[in-house]
């Protein structure tokens, strides 16, 4: 019987956070293991300790895991508050915040699985390209943007095009080390590495964009 089939038609009992979580943290794991069409919802389940039926009343199908498992992974590293901008918090603290999370987002090892079978995806014509880019790398350029258009509005910057900026950004704390890893040709930056790459990041960006 098709898994969509079998998704329950009401509201149910409450929704259990634990078990929500523990269903994404299956999904993350499943999902990087196996590829996409190799994780089906009842192993997924059975990773997660729980029933199909409770799979179904937090997410409706895989494809919604799917973008939620990504969502989660982003949140972790870059929660929506690390993007609001505090009257009493200096914006380079800020950035500097923002790039350390990014940093260590971009350089685990499920985000460089992930891009990798992204990129195995796109080249057979799926759909789960764009859900990936709509769940993770889109939302945290956006809320870039909002930030930095915050920022901008209170003179902290001088910039027309904060979509554009928002780029600069994160290109700069991605840079080639960030391609020689997803091709396994380098190792992620650690420690005082990669704290040296984000301040150098942040003063380069303020450089180009302070008024």
């Amino acid at each position: 019987m098709p898994d969509k089939l079998l998704q329950p038609s009401g509201p149910g009992r409450p929704k259990d956070p634990a078990k929500r979580l523990a269903i994404l943290e299956a999904a993350k794991s499943l999902f990087l293991r196996n590829g996409y069409d190799g994780s089906s919802m009842d192993a997924i389940a059975a990773e997660a300790g729980v029933s199909k039926l409770t799979v179904y009343s937090h997410f409706t199908d895989k494809e919604t895991l799917f973008s939620a498992a990504i969502k989660a992974k982003c949140e972790e590293q870059l929660p929506e508050l690390l993007f609001e901008l505090p009257d009493n918090v200096p914006l380079e603290s800020q950035l500097i915040g923002i790039a350390r999370g990014f940093l260590a987002l971009v350089n685990s090892r499920e985000s460089v699985e992930m891009h990798r079978m992204m990129v195995i995806l796109a080249s057979q014509g799926s759909k789960l390209s764009q859900m990936f880019y709509e769940a993770g790398p889109k939302r945290v350029q956006e809320e870039m943007e909002v930030l930095l258009h915050k920022a901008a509005k209170r003179g902290l910057l001088n910039l027309d095009d904060p979509h554009l900026a928002a780029d600069h950004f994160f290109s700069l704390l991605k840079g080639g080390a960030h391609f020689r890893l997803l091709i396994g040709c380098g190792e992620p930056l650690e420690g005082e590495a990669a704290e040296h790459h984000v301040q150098d990041a942040v003063q380069l960006f303020l450089r180009a964009y302070r008024p």
